[in-house]
């Protein structure tokens, strides 16, 4: 599919979540009854090694040590699925959370509280009861939330519009509330191992759709986007067995490394911890302003691609800053015994 075939379809999904339309099928009916027998296979070869549901409690202060000068560490909130929470590591260093805390923390020179309200196999509609965690009884908006949400909506054949609309009215809640928010968009499912053809075609497809369309639902609700599903994709298929966890399903170690890696630079940025040099669009790494929906289509295809909106209007809707952000490793970390939630 190309870019702009891509950038029709999201739209229309988009347009569907904003109207309370139904949107369009990722795929026809007929298509998805064929598979069915694939999707059973698959779902039986998945998720062998790791128990269900459990993650390392990464929740705590990270780097403790630093100066504070009065200042209260800065907040950061994990939303969403498994990926979100670090299923299939052992370590609560290891977890996305915990890497983008003691990243984030090095980077602002101050210590960084972590909290995480993500949950094991969650999809989209369950943002609704996370943000209430999130701003429970009053509690102030954290300075930031990582939202990492998608894969199951699409393994369990969530009608794309009901997926985005749910998770544009959790970046709008967040963000009325004065959260920054940064969402990973749905990654390439095609990656993972045990899915065979044609499922793995059908796979590959509707995710970088439904990804498309949650970086317009987000970026219109004035939130950023990451691409993981060109960025885990080629890696993941390159070295399967560095990259996946033991149930070959969830990333390993090193696989919440790259995806942090990716994650971390648009954080700093939408807290203005990044140099203002380099937020000004760099032509030799192809970034630039774009309709929001081109910008959602290209960020679907390319590695950790961050797409933040720009021009509330043109000539073709509402405009978007794309930006194809230097990764950088961040340290494994584990949080302090006095800080860290039982």
């Amino acid at each position: 599919m190309t870019s702009m075939s891509r950038a029709r379809v999201a739209r229309r999904i988009a347009a569907g979540a904003a109207y309370g339309g139904g949107g369009i099928g990722l795929a026809g009916a007929a298509a998805v009854g064929l598979l069915l027998a694939e999707v059973q296979l698959a779902r039986r070869r998945v998720g062998n090694g790791v128990t269900p549901g459990r993650v390392p409690n990464a929740e705590g202060l990270y780097g403790g040590t630093l100066p504070t000068d009065g200042a209260p560490p800065l907040r950061l909130t994990m939303l969403g699925d498994s990926t979100a929470a670090g299923q299939g590591v052992h370590r609560a260093g290891q977890t996305p959370g915990a890497l983008l805390a003691s990243g984030l923390a090095a980077v602002a020179e101050r210590p960084v509280e972590l909290r995480s309200v993500a949950v094991p196999g969650a999809r989209s509609d369950d943002l609704d009861r996370q943000v209430a965690l999130v701003l429970a009884d009053g509690c102030p908006a954290p300075d930031i939330c990582v939202l990492m949400i998608g894969a199951n909506d699409v393994t369990h054949r969530m009608p794309p519009s009901t997926s985005v609309r749910h998770l544009s009215g959790a970046v709008r809640r967040l963000r009325t509330a004065g959260a920054e928010v940064v969402v990973g968009t749905c990654p390439d499912l095609g990656t993972i191992e045990p899915v065979r053809q044609p499922l793995r075609w059908l796979a590959r497809r509707t995710s970088r759709q439904l990804a498309a369309a949650q970086t317009i639902g987000v970026v219109e609700q004035g939130g950023r986007t990451v691409s993981l599903g060109d960025l885990l994709g080629p890696e993941f298929a390159q070295n399967p067995r560095e990259l996946f966890g033991p149930d070959h399903y969830h990333p390993s170690a090193e696989g919440y490394a790259t995806a942090a890696m990716a994650i971390l630079p648009t954080v700093c940025a939408a807290l203005n911890l990044w140099p203002a040099e380099e937020e000004r669009p760099d032509l030799s790494r192809r970034e630039g302003f774009l309709p929001v929906a081109r910008a959602a289509a290209e960020a679907a295809s390319e590695a950790g691609t961050e797409v933040a909106a720009a021009m509330p209007s043109g000539p073709r809707g509402p405009w978007a800053l794309l930006k194809r952000r230097r990764r950088r490793r961040v340290p494994e970390a584990e949080p302090e015994p006095s800080a860290q939630r039982s």
